[in-house]
């Protein structure tokens, strides 16, 4: 069994393993906690007493995290030649069509978010078993497939992000990071919440969040009372 750090001994014993914090609670405490030397993500976690391999209780959707990523987000905007200026105008940083579909072809994906119009979804499609299994490939459902290039770029870019249950009935993204205010962790963690919360399926049965945690890269979880995010 490994030794615990210095750090982590001093970090050990302040998450009280059966105790259900508000989310006002857990932003704090997560900062506490982080003893990485890096400025670590803060993650989320929740269990949903939902089947997602059922199409009616899937659970997927975006977000606008009010107090953004805290962190920058890479866009490449596919897009017709009339539409680049306005794509790099609102911050794309990458931008064209051809000439990336032919780097993504050889390897190159080094992009957070891919953004694109509906007539390029034909040229795309061919690379989507490369983007697929790395969550790059456009989708209408979250807003990176569209005719606004320009509003959903400057969405990506200040805190939209989507998310889907896996098939496990959890959803795990990342909500801020470490370096920001408490107030603003959970400001962004009570609308991420309250966003899942008002996805409920109609076919959903019995109890709809199972569980939270908040958690940062490396550190314990913080469970979470799901009414505190009101």
């Amino acid at each position: 069994m490994s030794k615990l750090t210095k750090n982590q001994k001093a970090v050990a014993g302040k998450v009280e393993a059966n105790k259900l914090y508000t989310v006002d609670e857990a932003a704090a405490l997560v900062k506490e906690i982080t003893t990485t030397k890096f400025d670590a993500s803060v993650d989320i976690d929740m269990r949903l007493g939902v089947d997602p391999r059922k199409a009616n209780q899937m659970v997927r959707g975006v977000v606008s995290l009010p107090n953004g990523t805290g962190k920058v987000t890479r866009v490449l905007a596919l897009v017709t030649a009339d539409q680049e200026a306005a794509a790099k105008e609102a911050g794309a940083d990458y931008v064209g069509l051809d000439e990336y579909i032919e780097k993504i072809k050889g390897g190159w994906t080094d992009v957070d978010v891919i953004i694109t119009m509906p007539s390029c979804m034909g040229k795309i499609g061919p690379i989507g078993r490369i983007l697929g299994p790395r969550g790059l490939m456009p989708n209408p459902k979250s807003g990176t497939v569209t005719m606004e290039v320009a509003k959903a770029v400057k969405e990506v870019k200040s805190g939209k992000i989507d998310f889907k249950v896996d098939k496990t009935g959890i959803i795990h993204t990342s909500i801020g990071k470490v370096s920001m205010t408490p107030e603003a962790i959970a400001g962004n963690a009570k609308e991420f919440i309250n966003t899942v919360v008002k996805l409920k399926p109609a076919a959903a049965k019995g109890t709809y969040i199972k569980s939270i945690f908040i958690s940062s890269t490396m550190s314990k979880g913080i469970k979470i009372d799901p009414k505190s995010a009101d």
